[in-house]
């Protein structure tokens, strides 16, 4: 990079975790991750939902969310995976970019590290222009926009801001697509093909869809290419959306109530592969991978697994790297 081009940070962004697997710190990232006005919009006045937080679910809530993430930390290196996995995931980019001449860092919308510091650390360096890719697949206000609210927020309040370029999603890149293809069929390679397979995509609210949200639409973009690419009949392959809390219709078909009903039909083996999550989390790791896993066994199936998310494998950091890339060479 010569001397007369700016100075470039690239910040990977996800969503974030407790810093330990207990009740305390596990209540103060719900805190922060149930206030976002982005996760839980207006459907309600702010007061009632306030009440409704502080009142009954930071009181009940973090005490069986912290069993759950202590069941599942340090399963990806040390503390919790989705922080580990980015970790992972940014040594790799690291290497990838070398030789390039720019900074590259992660950060989790929330919890730690945090977008500020990151911002103010590559302010300290001179950092002139800055590309934020936040590893969401598909975009979603509760998602990507909450990310980029924070980058406006500190833009506004800061003189000299770097200028931003901000990525909005990349469901359709096909090297993201061609990565899951591959996961999927190495994962077929070592377990064999399933009656099912079903894509399953973190749920949200309909009314927020009703409202604008593009969500549902890029996730069955996603499925499609990936279907398409598989080469997969009708009959094999069912299109899901997991997670729902409150009772809020969220986006259908249900992922627990499609399992509950298969084995009925004569569905005894399926897998499932959730393309949302660019890093094993919480949602996968203990929802998709063991809860889910029970409801479809004691419905009668027989064979369930879930195929990994595609973390730090390499198929997915060269997608990754090429969307740095693409971007970096917009800049030129």
């Amino acid at each position: 990079m010569s001397k007369q081009e700016p100075k470039i940070g690239v910040l990977i962004t996800n969503l974030g975790s407790p810093d330990t697997p207990d009740k305390k710190s596990v209540r103060k990232y719900l805190k922060q991750f149930l206030s976002d006005k982005r996760v839980i919009q207006p459907i309600i006045p702010r007061w009632i939902w306030w009440l409704i937080l502080h009142g009954i679910i930071l009181n009940t809530r973090p005490k069986k969310s912290a069993k759950l993430y202590l069941s599942i930390w340090d399963s990806f290196g040390k503390g919790a995976p989705l922080v580990a996995i980015t970790n992972k995931q940014l040594s790799a980019l690291k290497k990838k970019f070398k030789d390039a001449g720019i900074t590259i860092s992660m950060v989790m919308r929330y919890g730690k590290p945090s977008i500020e510091q990151s911002i103010k650390q590559f302010h300290d360096q001179g950092i002139e222009k800055i590309i934020v890719l936040p590893l969401y697949p598909q975009y979603s206000q509760t998602t990507t926009e909450s990310t980029f609210d924070i980058i406006h927020a500190l833009a506004n309040t800061c003189q000299d801001f770097p200028k931003y370029e901000l990525i909005n999603d990349y469901h359709q890149c096909p090297l993201y697509i061609s990565a899951l293809k591959n996961s999927i069929e190495n994962h077929w390679q070592q377990h064999g093909k399933p009656q099912k397979l079903i894509i399953s995509f973190h749920g949200i609210p309909q009314v927020y869809c009703d409202n604008g949200d593009i969500y549902p639409q890029q996730c069955y973009a996603t499925a499609n290419l990936l279907i398409k690419e598989l080469a997969l009949k009708k009959d094999e392959y069912i299109i899901c959306f997991q997670s729902r809390f409150g009772k809020l219709e969220w986006l259908k078909p249900y992922l627990d109530v499609t399992l509950r009903s298969l084995p009925s039909q004569g569905i005894s083996n399926v897998q499932v592969i959730c393309p949302g999550f660019a890093a094993d989390c919480l949602e996968t790791l203990e929802e998709i991978e063991h809860e889910n896993k029970q409801y479809f066994l004691q419905a009668g199936g027989k064979q369930y697994s879930y195929i990994p998310a595609l973390n730090d494998n390499k198929d997915h950091i060269n997608c990754l790297a090429s969307i740095i890339s693409n971007q970096l060479k917009n800049n030129q």
